[in-house]
């Protein structure tokens, strides 16, 4: 495997310690996502429903009534919105930290709901070639122009971004291959026109062309952390804090138990606020199908909390895994299609050294599963906050 990074501790790490807390260079939410009415802080994508609002339009069912309001961290007085172009923020920081690196560029004022303006164009365009369950976001890529767009220090953004692992022509055309499906060719060119008449800038002119806008697609394809948040988990993780007799402990058990069964039916796997960004350490971990460590959102927003799965020592790399834990569990070939197909990889962790002598087929039952991974998340997997 031709890896570009890695991340090593510098002193011993405690399993359960955290290994550090990151904040994205940029970061956006899905645009299936938000059309959905998943509300998020247009910045940070902190959740900005409470947690009885979530539960209620997740089960379609507005008269639910959660027990324990109060464990709910949802602060409605603080939210803020762009006067302008109305997008909210959860705080008046976030609205802030927007304009300064991005939203001025980006923000539509009043034609927020015009489809002919450029960046609704761009953004009607994106959504009918990436269907849910979504992965990437051309947005991503336009708040990363606006940035530099913006910035009094343009080199410092552009050697920011240029840090992330970049891949060979052909890898590239691999990885668009993958996000974008059997037309790939004619809709990158399609999404690269309309990038252009909403975004063009000078400066930037390399990734206006037909190799920088692939490459810039293809870093946002390779790099991207999915980012999840929910203000019903929190207030789940909450609930299960409380220090309760034990009759009234079984019995919010049990009605979160069903809460969670039901909203499945009607909702699916789709519970949280889902978005990507881009990190600047997270980016240089390795994968592993044992890994040491895993990425989480525990503060509801774009925060990446790194946190070691045993303890760890000075010296030794810092591996999270790209597969989701079903993944993890399928024969060392399944696992190596998916990093393959999506990472352009193979693993040579030890699980997968030892299990090398193992026969190169897939066993029966996986091949019943082999469908679900053709749309193997191109992320780490969207991580329970």
């Amino acid at each position: 495997s031709r890896q570009g990074k890695g991340l090593f501790a510098t002193k011993n790490i405690l399993k359960g310690e955290t290994v550090f807390v990151e904040r994205p260079v940029v970061a956006s939410q899905f645009l299936w996502n938000a059309l959905y009415n998943y509300r998020a802080c247009d910045h940070c994508l902190r959740a900005l429903e409470t947690a009885e609002e979530n539960a209620q339009r997740l089960l379609g069912k507005s008269s639910l009534v959660l027990p324990h309001p109060e464990q709910c961290s949802i602060q409605k007085d603080l939210h803020r919105q762009c006067p302008r172009c109305q997008v909210t923020y959860c705080s008046a920081e976030c609205q802030q930290a927007a304009l300064e690196q991005y939203h001025q560029v980006l923000c539509l004022g009043p034609s927020r709901d015009d489809p002919t303006h450029p960046l609704n164009k761009l953004q009607e365009a994106w959504r009918n070639m990436h269907y849910p369950p979504e992965t990437s976001s051309v947005m991503l890529m336009a708040r990363m122009v606006a940035t530099v767009k913006q910035a009094k220090d343009k080199e410092w953004w552009i050697k920011a971004f240029s840090q992330f692992c970049s891949k060979t022509a052909n890898e590239e055309e691999e990885i668009v291959h993958k996000l974008l499906g059997d037309k790939f060719k004619g809709q990158l060119e399609l999404l690269r026109l309309l990038f252009t008449e909403a975004l063009y800038d000078e400066y930037l002119s390399r990734w206006f062309t037909p190799e920088g806008f692939r490459s810039l697609f293809a870093l946002v394809g390779t790099n991207g952390q999915g980012i999840g948040t929910s203000s019903l988990s929190q207030w789940v993780h909450a609930c299960d804090a409380l220090d309760l007799p034990l009759l009234q402990r079984e019995e919010l058990d049990a009605f979160i138990d069903q809460l969670y069964k039901d909203i499945e039916k009607e909702s699916g796997e789709f519970l949280n606020c889902e978005g990507s960004g881009l990190y600047a350490l997270q980016s240089c971990c390795n994968h592993s199908c044992i890994p040491n460590a895993e990425t989480s959102f525990p503060e509801n927003n774009f925060l990446l909390h790194l946190t070691a799965l045993e303890d760890i020592e000075a010296g030794e790399e810092i591996c999270i895994s790209y597969l989701d834990c079903c993944q993890r569990e399928r024969s060392r070939h399944s696992r190596n299609k998916i990093l393959r197909e999506n990472y352009l990889f193979t693993c040579s962790c030890p699980k997968c050294l030892a299990q090398a002598e193992d026969a190169d087929v897939t066993s029966e039952e996986e091949e019943e599963g082999e469908g679900e991974t053709d749309d193997a998340e191109l992320e780490d997997e969207m991580t329970d906050v």
